[in-house]
């Protein structure tokens, strides 16, 4: 039981520079897209379906680019800014597909900071093995704004 037990938020508006960066390697395996798959309900052949997918101009099963998104959402609310972070927009392009067992190099730099509206831009750009570019965009975030930048268990009572 955690009960009574401190829960750290994420770096407030006055704590985040231009400048700053995060990488991170994410490999793709079966399990992630069964469990996007499971819990999207998205049947898309292309997504699982090697006979399917042969036929199409990707030549085999890719990932879906929501399960990208969702990537980078979780980078951004674990680390950059941190827990009590959310977005409030974002514009992202796919420019080359990743497949399946395909590892993704993420860089987020944080390109903007509005001090007067708690907002933060985030440049993201992704690589593939090959070097190739396949997430380009840009996220607008806000970052943690708490009275006290510790949560107890009972803030956190769905967790």
């Amino acid at each position: 039981m955690i009960l009574g037990k401190k829960r750290r938020v994420g770096r407030g508006i006055h704590d985040i520079k231009v400048g700053e960066k995060l990488k991170l390697t994410e490999k793709i395996e079966d399990r992630d897209l069964l469990l996007y798959l499971g819990l999207t309900n998205d049947p898309n052949p292309i997504y699982i379906q090697h006979d399917f997918a042969s036929q199409t101009d990707v030549q085999k099963p890719i990932v879906p680019t929501l399960m990208l998104t969702g990537i980078i959402t979780s980078a951004i609310s674990k680390y950059l800014p941190g827990p009590g972070s959310y977005i409030l927009g974002q514009h992202l392009d796919f420019p080359v597909p990743v497949y399946h067992y395909e590892t993704v190099n993420i860089l987020l730099e944080v390109t903007e900071v509005h001090v007067e509206d708690n907002q933060i831009t985030i440049q993201v750009n992704a690589t593939n093995e090959s070097g190739k570019p396949t997430v380009i965009g840009f996220v607008t975030v806000a970052a943690p704004e708490l009275k006290d930048q510790q949560l107890t268990s009972q803030s956190l009572d769905n967790f």
